[in-house]
């Protein structure tokens, strides 16, 4: 589950040399435990082995558990980066697979991501299933290390909820085995935590110090800044607060280079709450209110009641009563929803305080007690002394009932007096001066001047020590860092002495095999057909191969040179063109002259022969891209020192540039094909938008022409009433009968020329949608109807049926024009393919919410079904069954390139004897489509 760095290091050395599929080996382990120690290099790595597994020649099943593995480490990654609803999906994902194919070690993985997720949900009964689920996982697997890990963190929750029983069930359980370094992490963990809540500050500290050096040396970034934080916490405890805050920064320097926002807004609030312990309240405010900010979104975790009680004892401290009682009444919700002793000890012992200067004195009083009880209860000295202190400030400020078996002058006194009983059962813990001050103060209140005496004495003894202490502990504090960086200075020089060491063993194994690692570059440089592509290929392998600060490619372009790609000290360069007939250019000369170029040791006398604005280079070496008789340009590496390049890089660089021309050519002549056929592509667009507008305006002739007729016949009607009216007279009854002729006709008018006005509304916004192809929120059911109805002339024409079923409340912020595109193409082609000349066929569109953020629309025809050696091919382009009868092989090549791209979903199809079905899984948001330094010789 976890390994060492020097075990890292290893498979990064065995990387370098590797190319293509030849990666996979590596890549897989490498990506796996760079999950923590750098999560977007092992994004990266994941994504570059899922696109090589398809070439690996794996088994089904290997494939299949690799491919889970890559997703759980990208999971992961994402639960770190605070994408918990992501991360669970894909966890859950692998999950499935990993079970299926009874990979146990895989699903004890899973099972372990999925119990961290349900910790930052705050769903901590799913998180100790999750856990004991890993362990049994890991047993059947024969993973003994993997079982214990899952223990050793369930028994770290087990006491947080209950210590004693806890400690009963766990305490022995690891002392028999020799842990490696990522189980010491957690096991050292637990029992920090134990000795924390048993108020043994001294020996959590020093066990969260060995979690958090074992947790770095393994990758569990996550753990160290945890238990650099929780260090932080044990040294304030102990009055240790200066050491506490180095610990504290320490912990979030770390969060902040990985950018995990929980672990950054934990590091925060922990640094705001020693910040108020050295008084400094701006400060805490500042950063618990940047801390509670970027929790938010972990309002079920622990860490967040973590924020709670720091913020009710920040108001505490600025006299901000009624925010306090908020914020522990808060605090005692999360308690009871975790259950977790500390937060319900802390939670009523900060109400009561609260309460107390809300003039609220029987409250107060009772949850004080309550403090005292489960401090009692769950043997928490440090609590009990908390609730003690509060119950005496309760009784000095108000007049209430004296407390059974007092023995002191007042009940204040006696609970102060409990509370320094108490003090000295803690070991290492420091009498705080300010306990001996309230006891002094309130001896002095009753007129007891002697015992004032004594404890102010007692007092100033007090801060002696603790100064003392403070500096002692400083000290202890630098001892083990020293210790630590010692031993961690070590360990990177023996990495990398063993680095050297194998970094020379390379190089000899390199150039006894150059010229066949030549070979396989080549094959990589001339299978891209991009150019884009080509030059990151190529800039990777020279500055793999050769010293290069600097690495340009210029093209012609006319009568001059352009640069088409360019790098230096790894930043772009700008774009800079060199007249073919330049006098003084080295890559000028380089083409006119058909040869390299190379400039050992230059003299920049002459300012015209640098780029403005860029570094000198010392070294140069210029060849020309050659492609039988044609010069497509030339190609430069250039280094800051003379003699970079001997024989033996010149005829690499010779080799690079010889693949490179072979493939720039190669990119042209497809960039081209490409034109030709987006070309095509247009215009098949364009010829479905003609046959939308044809079949609307033969849509429109029914309901328009039917309102000419009838508004003919009533302009007939309405002259023969008017020639009765003018001549012999009008009866009643013929009155009557035109009316009711006049109100049939409207009606019918109306009627007519409402379907019209739809057909045309519809059209419109279609028209609109499919010319402009802009994003913009619309209604899908709306949507839908529109596109439906710009097709039945050809459905009902054709003799077919269409229905469709989509629930009004799916809003999407999408593009409606290329979704309609889709569906229309989907139409087209069942109405081609799907009825094969049949009558009667029918065909379904139906939209349903699935997770949240996605709609999955699904298009169905009962027609024949496609052939099972053509359901592969189907979204290729110009692939068609029906070539030279109506179909050009474009339509559903469309339709995936849409989907997939602009709208940011995935499109499948199933296909049998008894019909298509399409599905489309959309978002509802589409994603956004997103509309340099230094050279050089030239």
């Amino acid at each position: 589950m976890f390994v060492t760095d020097d075990d890292v290091a290893h498979w990064e050395l065995a990387l370098l040399p590797l190319r293509g599929v030849a990666r996979l080996p590596v890549l897989i382990p490498l990506a796996w435990h760079l999950r923590q120690r750098d999560s977007v290099r092992a994004a990266a790595l994941a994504e570059e082995a899922l696109a090589l597994l398809p070439y690996a020649g794996l088994e089904p099943e290997t494939r299949s558990a690799t491919t889970a593995r890559l997703q759980l480490a990208q999971a992961e990654i994402l639960w770190v980066s605070g994408e918990l609803d992501a991360a669970e999906a894909l966890a859950n994902e692998a999950f499935e697979v990993l079970c299926g194919l009874q990979d146990h070690t895989g699903c004890a993985d899973a099972h372990w991501l999925r119990g961290w997720i349900a910790v930052d949900r705050g769903r901590h009964e799913e998180r100790d299933q999750e856990l004991a689920l890993c362990a049994e996982a890991a047993r059947r697997g024969g993973d003994e290390v993997r079982a214990l890990t899952a223990e050793a963190v369930m028994a770290r929750w087990a006491v947080l909820r209950e210590l004693h029983s806890a400690r009963e069930r766990w305490s022995g359980h690891f002392d028999a085995i020799d842990p490696p370094p990522g189980l010491a992490a957690w096991i050292n963990d637990f029992h920090a935590m134990a000795a924390s809540q048993s108020s043994d500050f001294g020996t959590s500290a020093s066990l969260y110090i060995q979690s958090h050096e074992c947790a770095l040396q393994t990758g569990q970034l996550r753990c160290a800044i945890i238990a650099a934080t929780n260090t932080g916490e044990k040294f304030s405890h102990l009055n240790d607060h200066h050491a506490a805050l180095e610990w504290m920064q320490s912990g979030l320097e770390l969060a902040r280079r990985t950018g995990w926002p929980r672990n950054i807004g934990a590091c925060l609030v922990h640094t705001a709450d020693t910040m108020r312990r050295l008084g400094r309240l701006d400060a805490a405010d500042e950063l618990l209110r940047e801390g509670l900010a970027i929790l938010g979104r972990f309002e079920h975790a622990r860490v967040y009641g973590i924020a709670l009680q720091y913020t009710g004892d920040l108001c505490l401290e600025r006299q901000d009563y009624a925010g306090a009682l908020e914020a522990f009444q808060l605090l005692a919700g999360r308690a009871e929803a975790l259950r977790q002793a500390d937060f319900q000890m802390v939670a009523r012992r900060g109400q009561a305080h609260a309460l107390c200067f809300l003039d609220r004195p029987t409250e107060a009083l009772a949850m004080a007690h309550q403090a005292v009880e489960l401090s009692l209860s769950h043997r928490n000295v440090y609590n009990h002394i908390a609730a003690l202190r509060v119950l005496a400030l309760i009784h000095r400020m108000h007049p209430l009932r004296a407390p059974d078996g007092m023995t002191e002058l007042n009940a204040s006194l006696h609970y102060l007096h409990r509370a320094l009983d108490l003090v000295s059962t803690i070991d290492g813990y420091t009498v705080p001066g300010d306990l001996y001050e309230t006891l002094a103060a309130e001896y002095a209140r009753l007129g007891d001047y002697k015992q004032a005496y004594e404890m102010a004495q007692a007092a100033s003894k007090a801060l002696e020590k603790t100064h003392s202490l403070e500096a002692t502990s400083r000290a202890i504090a630098m001892q083990v860092h020293q210790k630590t960086e010692q031993a961690r200075a070590e360990g990177a020089h023996h990495r990398e002495l063993a680095m050297a060491e194998a970094r020379r063993a390379e190089v000899l194994a390199q150039s006894s095999a150059m010229l066949e690692r030549l070979s396989a570059i080549g094959q990589e440089i001339t299978t891209h057909l991009d150019a884009g592509a080509v030059y990151e290929v190529l800039n990777r392998h020279v500055h793999e191969l050769l010293s290069a600060n600097t690495f340009s490619i210029y093209l012609i372009d006319g009568a001059r040179l352009s640069r088409a790609y360019g790098v230096e000290g790894g930043l772009p360069l700008p774009k800079n063109t060199v007249p073919l007939d330049h006098p003084q250019a080295w890559s000028a000369r380089c083409v006119r002259e058909r040869r390299e170029v190379y400039v050992d040791n230059a003299s920049f006398e002459r300012s015209v022969m640098v780029t403005p604005g860029t570094s000198p280079s010392v070294s140069a070496l210029f060849v020309p891209l050659l492609l039988g008789e044609r010069v497509l340009g030339v190609m430069t590496v250039q280094a800051m020192h003379a003699g970079a390049y001997g024989e033996r890089e010149r005829l690499i660089f010779r080799t690079l540039c010889a693949y490179g021309a072979i493939a720039l050519d190669n990119a042209n002549a497809y960039r081209q094909l490409q034109e030709a056929q987006s070309q095509l592509v247009s215009q098949e667009k364009l010829a479905a938008l003609g046959a939308l507008m044809a079949g609307v305006a033969h849509e429109l002739n029914t309901p328009i022409g039917n309102s000419l007729l009838i508004a003919s016949t009533l302009e007939q009607k309405t002259n023969e009433l008017e020639q009765q009216l003018n001549g012999p007279g009008l009866r009643r009854s013929e009155l009557a009968g035109f009316i009711a002729d006049a109100r049939k006709a409207s009606e019918l008018v109306m009627r007519g020329l409402h379907s019209a006005a739809d057909l045309v509304s519809s059209f419109k916004q279609v028209a609109v949608d499919r010319t402009t192809e802009q994003r913009r929120l619309f209604n899908l059911q709306q949507v839908t109807h529109e596109i439906v109805a710009t097709m039945m002339n050809r459905i009902r024409a054709a003799g077919h049926r269409i229905e469709y079923e989509v629930p009004d409340a799916v809003g999407m912020d999408s593009y409606p024009g290329p979704f309609g595109q889709v569906v229309t193409n989907l139409i087209n082609n069942a109405l081609l393919h799907a009825f094969d000349q049949r009558e009667g066929g029918n065909m379904r569109l139906t939209a349903q919410l699935l997770v949240e953020g996605r709609v999955l629309v699904a298009f169905s025809d009962d027609g024949g079904g496609i052939a099972p050696e053509n359901l592969g091919r189907i979204f290729d382009p110009f692939f068609t069954t029906k070539l030279g009868q109506g179909g050009s092989g474009l339509g559903l090549s469309i339709s995936y390139n849409i989907v997939t791209t602009l709208l940011g979903g995935q499109i499948s199809v199933v296909s049998s004897k008894g019909g298509t079905t399409f599905t489309l899984d959309l978002p509802l948001v589409a994603p956004h489509q997103d509309p340099a330094r230094p050279a050089t010789i030239y």
